[in-house]
């Protein structure tokens, strides 16, 4: 049995920079929630963070759905 290295340490590379895109796409749109709920409670509007926070949402629907895609292809 020949295990290729390359090929692993490849796997591994995108599965981590993967995973570290997706937990900041996910922080940011928390981000962009708590920024609405600060412009709220001035009473200021807040419509452009709430926007934000769910394109990023969605984005990380997105890539986990491609992601399973992959793997049930």
């Amino acid at each position: 049995m020949k295990i290729d290295w390359a090929a692993l340490g490849s796997v591994f590379g995108v599965s981590l920079v993967v995973t570290v895109a997706l937990v900041a796409l996910f922080t940011l749109g928390v981000a962009g929630l708590s920024r609405r709920e600060r412009a709220l409670a001035q009473g200021d509007s807040a419509a452009l963070a709430v926007t934000g926070a769910y394109a990023c949402f969605t984005a990380c629907a997105a890539a986990v759905g491609y992601g399973i895609y992959l793997i049930m292809a």
